[in-house]
């Protein structure tokens, strides 16, 4: 997959980073909907991107944290801090791309806590808070998943 170059809203972050997949995804939940004002549109990116500039990070969660832009507050991404097989693993704001818009809506999480206002077209998967908070829950050596 070619690399994308982006940045935030005021340009003081610039991102590098490197699709997992061609695909979009779409969060419904509480957190990301406060935090972009409507669902979070991400772009799942392999290990070794690169943010130079004012990045603030919050963690949000007991498995997660989420970046965004010191000066301007644009989102950056979600990323995966717990221990396990899903650390480490990011979803950068698809905003930031200029050239992420050819990407197609492949999964949409927390679907059962999206707004009856907006629909997607098509069709993809779409996970509910109980399938995505299982993702999370201890396993039974004690590790999150």
């Amino acid at each position: 997959m070619p690399e994308l170059q982006g940045q935030c809203m005021c340009g003081a972050v610039t991102v590098t980073a490197t699709p997992a997949r061609d695909a979009l995804g779409a969060c419904h939940c509480d957190m990301c909907r406060r935090w972009s004002s409507g669902p979070f549109l991400s772009i799942p990116v392999v290990t070794g991107y690169a943010a130079l500039g004012p990045v603030k990070s919050y963690t949000s969660s007991d498995w997660a944290e989420r970046a965004f832009c010191e000066d301007c507050g644009s989102a950056l991404w979600y990323r995966i801090t717990a221990p396990g097989e899903m650390h480490g693993q990011t979803q950068m704001a698809a905003g930031l791309f200029d050239n992420a818009a050819g990407s197609d809506l492949k999964l949409e999480l927390f679907i059962d806590k999206k707004p009856q206002g907006y629909a997607f077209e098509g069709e993809r998967r779409q996970m509910t808070e109980a399938e995505v908070m299982a993702m999370y829950a201890p396993s039974e050596e004690g590790d999150s998943q």
